[in-house]
């Protein structure tokens, strides 16, 4: 029974003994550590002589065959040999195979419990116990599949065959295999099908290669040099010195350009429908304003909610502005304390040093106030003006998929004689137009420096549905008459976002993989050139 593959399976899967083996320190056989020198040696015993196989090379000289493969390209670059690829298949077992070719099969070891156990048969359990759970579960299926065992009505397994009828051919088969060296054609095809079903064989591709001597071959390498020196012409060596060949046809390595932002496209396109519409660009580089320009001179009081420093960023250093025109100054502190213009201010005390801090702008309104001022004050008197901004503002606000704390804001103006409502509603119908968007709603809102104001929402075919895309009013009288402009002068302005349009041109979902560090510099690098259609060309395409 000792002696019998019962035992030996009840060995392996039952009580999993391991055996300790001591090992002895051989010494070494002798090495050629230099791949190099061990390949041009190898060539040099005639001008015919070759290494059929690197990989075989590599054992015999116990070197490391990436090495020797590199190291032969090299010498191959410097036409010391040539090279022809070679490429051998074959088959390697897997820890599972390895095991079944030293203790059998699962079937063999299930067989040989259930003959061991007589016509009493085994329970499931009691054959888990005995040749553990993955053993049983394939050995059980393929001893049923053979017939080599049945299932009672009580659920036991028993055997039906005697140990000596039956042979291990998935062990012998595997045997074949490891003799044979993993050859494929050591098997048939339907044996190498059954075995890979099994996952107990894999096939493996081996490149390597063979050498011969190329035209420059030498027994030992000269290094070629890859530039002409100045020393080398000042002393004469470059008569002597091998140079390594110029290639003239190849393609010097690709230079990467600069990519514009999708924010910078699409701003470019807005500009350019601006400018077409009369605008200039206002100069709006400054990002720390003060709060006189930011904040008092668009008649928004001191204690206005969004002068709190949830919602701005206040300077640390340095915290105070040192200038604004004081007569000017004069003129807003009056109307915000007092009135004026028909109106009776806020009624509360105007404090210069709440005037004065410094803060990151939280719109471009406060260049378009200083542009209305100098318009006012200009030689000759004021002049009908149209201006425009893009450039980046910023506000204390939650970040999440639509909401960072510093974005881009599109704003416009028109300062002319006797503007009405109906003059800002067509101004803002002839922009989007021009950008595609014909589908526009007008909602009456509160602005503290606008009167009347009104917020834009606008049809997104997309979503399906109305949108709030900007905001909109005429200046107050409140904000223009300290200025100095002629009583009837009317300003009309609006602005929206950069990012809102973008991300709808761009199909971009979260506002954070449109702008800031979690941006994919390949959707830069990819990112089409931005050209919105216009109303009209939209209606010829449809």
């Amino acid at each position: 029974f000792f002696s019998s593959p019962r035992w030996r399976c009840h060995l392996r899967f039952h009580t999993r003994v391991r055996s300790i083996l001591k090992t002895q320190h051989l010494p070494t056989p002798f090495t050629m550590s230099d791949p190099e020198s061990a390949i041009l040696a190898a060539l040099s015993a005639s001008p015919e002589a070759t290494i059929p196989d690197t990989y075989t090379f590599s054992s015999t000289h116990n070197l490391d065959h990436n090495q020797v493969v590199g190291v032969s390209k090299s010498l191959e670059g410097d036409a010391y040999v040539k090279l022809t690829e070679l490429s051998t298949s074959f088959f390697v077992l897997g820890k599972e195979a390895d095991s079944i070719v030293n203790d059998g099969s699962q079937e063999m070891c299930v067989l040989a419990a259930l003959i061991e156990a007589g016509e009493g048969g085994l329970s499931m359990s009691d054959l888990q116990g005995l040749v553990g759970k993955d053993v049983c579960k394939i050995g059980m299926g393929n001893c049923l599949k053979n017939k080599w065992a049945k299932k009672e009505k009580d659920g036991k397994l028993v055997a039906v065959v005697k140990m000596e009828d039956v042979k291990d051919e998935v062990r012998e088969l595997l045997q074949q295999l490891k003799e044979g060296g993993g050859d494929p054609k050591s098997l048939d095809d339907k044996d190498v099908t059954a075995l890979k079903r099994r996952k107990l064989i894999s096939l493996v591709t081996r490149k390597s290669y063979s050498i011969v001597r190329g035209p420059s071959y030498s027994s030992t390498r000269v290094k070629r040099a890859a530039d002409l020196t100045k020393e080398m012409l000042d002393s004469g060596k470059w008569k002597e010195t091998p140079f390594k060949e110029y290639n003239f046809k190849t393609l010097g390595e690709s230079v990467g350009g600069g990519y514009l932002h999708p924010l910078l496209k699409v701003r470019a396109e807005f500009r350019k429908i601006l400018m077409e519409m009369g605008f200039h660009e206002m100069p709006t580089n400054k990002w720390v304003e003060s709060s006189f320009w930011n904040f008092d001179s668009l008649f928004q009081p001191q204690s206005h909610p969004a002068r709190d420093a949830h919602d701005t960023f206040f300077i640390k250093e340095p915290a105070q502005t040192v200038l604004v025109p004081e007569e000017y100054y004069d003129k807003v502190k009056t109307m915000h304390e007092v009135g004026g213009s028909g109106s009776i201010g806020y009624r509360y005390d105007f404090k210069r040093e709440e005037a004065f801090k410094n803060l990151l702008r939280t719109h471009t309104t406060a260049v378009s106030s200083q542009m209305l001022y100098k318009l006012a004050n200009q030689k000759g008197g004021f002049q009908p003006a149209r201006y425009f901004s893009i450039d980046r503002v910023f506000r204390n606000e939650t970040m999440d998929a639509t909401h960072l704390c510093e974005f881009h804001q599109v704003e416009g103006l028109v300062a002319d004689y006797n503007l009405s409502l109906g003059d800002l509603i067509g101004t803002i119908e002839t922009f989007f137009r021009k950008i595609g968007i014909t589908k526009l709603r007008f909602k009456p809102a509160f602005n503290p420096y606008t009167e009347p104001s009104m917020e834009i929402f606008g049809y997104h075919p997309d979503l399906k549905k109305w949108t709030e895309i900007g905001n909109s009013g005429m200046f107050r009288p409140e904000m223009l008459a300290p200025m100095g402009l002629p009583e009837n002068v009317r300003v009309i302005a609006w602005g929206l976002s950069l990012e809102r349009p973008t991300m709808i041109k761009y199909r971009i979902d979260n506002i954070r993989n449109l702008f800031g560090h979690k941006v994919d510099l390949g959707m830069t690098k990819n990112a089409p050139v931005c050209r919105f259609e216009t109303a009209e060309e939209e209606e010829q395409k449809q």
